[in-house]
């Protein structure tokens, strides 16, 4: 009698798999993701770059996408932007000169959200970072100190120091008003005792507008419980030339992540039976510090989010073959293992991250809301240790597999369906843990 229960029990459950696996497929069609990319990947889009013409072309373009699904605003939205501004401080006048000499300006890098005017300041403790220290260390240990100091780096050390000028050296960014904080100045060079010195740094201070594309359907049952599906919707613009190409498309990164939002807003639409309020978010300046995502952290009840799904990189097939995904932090809760129960019965799966070296948890925006306590995590087919695309003009909708695409999306779908309908949680994340 047991055996057989079981069998009947078996026979309803692939029934089940087998009818859902129906639906998915027959609203969730390859044409229509094919089309939503190749827009969002279009060289119109001019790379998507944040705070130029070409991501406000994508901002309208995933708008008129979600009004068409039937999205509506987030509640305080009069649309679907979520308007919020950046602090961007530019060093636009950078001298110091040690011991009487003078310092080129690419031997400089100042870290302030305020102009600096030292002379011999007896309260700035002046830092040696010799030849036989980890420069690398050293530099975060300066930075998370919170104290100002000017700090005298070995030319040994050349290649690191280029690499922050590079980073540091057309300004910072901050979603916090300028005001106060340490003054940090590091100067490549070999000098002896310091005897005396100056530094003259001027700082411009700017507020730039940037908004996340946000929409949202609210739950039939459980309305103030929220599931969040987000991909950013920003790459890199216009880069160095390569082979006559300089527009940075971001086809896989991460217009496929951004597609795969628009097309589970429009298949729960369709369906219109989600228990949860679900939230549908294009995440802005995720390549330039994740900044729309950690503004978005700060306009949610992280206590009321059930999950978080971050679409990164589905453009073509993971490592682990077709019909496959890998998310970050699997060991985080057991987001994971609920995806993979709901796939049971049919040909995908979900694999814990293979890159743990990468820090591919920290590296997308599901950090921002794990950060706060969310089960946030990020689902990649990407290759990234062998990407030679990757963060060039070559990352183009030529390179992509539209059909990985859509059966990674068509995957999230059904193994979302128990978390949408409020029947499973996954465990949180102790904030504390991420950092």
């Amino acid at each position: 009698m047991m055996k057989k229960t079981f069998i009947v029990t078996a026979l309803v459950l692939s029934s089940a798999y087998g009818f859902s696996q129906d639906v998915v497929n027959k609203l969730i069609k390859e044409d229509d993701v094919r089309k939503v990319i190749s827009t969002l990947a279009d060289d119109n889009m001019q790379g998507r770059a944040t705070f130029t013409p070409g991501i406000e072309k994508a901002a309208q373009f995933i708008e008129g996408e979600y009004k068409k699904a039937g999205l509506e605003p987030l509640p305080g939205n009069a649309d679907f932007r979520q308007n919020f501004k950046m602090t961007h401080l530019t060093p636009v006048k950078l001298q110091a000169s040690i011991n009487g000499a003078d310092v080129t300006a690419d031997h400089i890098v100042a870290m302030s959200n305020s102009t600096i005017n030292w002379a011999n300041n007896a309260d700035i403790p002046v830092i040696k970072v010799g030849a036989d220290q980890n420069f690398q260390k050293e530099f975060g240990n300066i930075r998370r100190s919170g104290k100002s100091a000017l700090v005298l780096v070995d030319p040994k050390f050349a290649d690191f120091f280029a690499r922050i000028h590079n980073a540091f050296g057309k300004g910072t960014n901050s979603l916090k008003p300028a005001e106060g904080g340490p003054q940090i100045v590091f100067v490549l060079g070999t000098f002896d005792d310091v005897k005396s010195y100056t530094v003259n740094v001027e700082i411009k201070s700017e507020q730039l507008p940037l908004f996340n594309i946000t929409g949202m359907i609210k739950g039939k049952t459980k309305p103030d419980e929220y599931v969040i599906f987000g991909g950013h919707y920003d790459h890199l613009g216009i880069l160095k030339p390569m082979e006559g190409d300089s527009i940075a498309n971001g086809a896989d990164d991460d217009a496929s992540g951004t597609t795969a939002v628009i097309t589970l807003a429009k298949y729960y639409k369709k369906l219109n039976n989600n228990a949860r309020s679900i939230i549908f978010v294009a995440f802005t300046a995720e390549e330039i510090g994740e900044y729309g995502s950690q503004y978005f952290a700060t306009q949610v009840d992280p206590t009321k989010v059930s999950a978080m799904f971050n679409i990164e990189m589905i453009g073509k097939a993971s490592k682990f073959g077709e019909n496959s995904a890998f998310i970050t932090g699997y060991e985080r809760s057991d987001f994971g293992k609920i995806l993979q129960k709901n796939l049971e019965g049919t040909q995908f799966k979900f694999y814990p991250d293979p890159y743990t070296e990468q820090n591919l948890f920290y590296r997308s925006d599901n950090a921002s809301l794990a950060r706060v306590g969310v089960p946030a995590h990020t689902i990649s087919t990407d290759q990234i240790d062998i990407d030679k695309y990757y963060h060039t003009v070559k990352d183009e909708l030529s390179t992509l597999d539209i059909a990985n695409i859509t059966s990674t999306i068509r995957a999230i779908a059904l193994s979302s369906q128990t978390i949408i309908a409020g029947k499973d949680t996954p465990t949180r994340i102790p904030p504390a843990t991420v950092n």
